[in-house]
C-alpha cells in the first residue's frame, strides 16, 4: 500500500509542476517523447516509474529527480 501511495504522491508532484509550467499533458508527453496515455497514468499514480523514465520527466520539467521526490513530501 505504501508503494501505491508513493506513486500517487509522485504523480501529483509531476502534475503540479507541469500545470505550473502551463503545459497540457499532450504537449508535455510530446516534449519528452512519451505516449500520452502512459504519461497520464504516471500523473494518476498508476505506474511505478523506472529511474530512466523519472529522469525523462524531470528533464522535461527542468528540475532534478531529487526536487520531484522532495515535492512528494516523503
Amino acid at each position: 500500500m505504501a508503494k501505491h501511495s508513493m506513486a500517487i504522491q509522485l504523480g501529483r508532484a509531476v502534475r503540479a509542476r507541469r500545470e505550473a509550467a502551463g503545459v497540457s499533458q499532450d504537449q508535455f508527453a510530446d516534449r519528452i517523447d512519451m505516449h500520452r496515455a502512459y504519461y497520464a497514468a504516471i500523473e494518476r499514480g498508476e505506474k511505478n516509474v523506472t529511474l530512466p523514465t523519472l529522469k525523462r520527466v524531470a528533464d522535461g520539467l527542468r528540475v532534478s529527480i531529487s526536487e520531484l521526490l522532495r515535492d512528494t513530501g516523503n
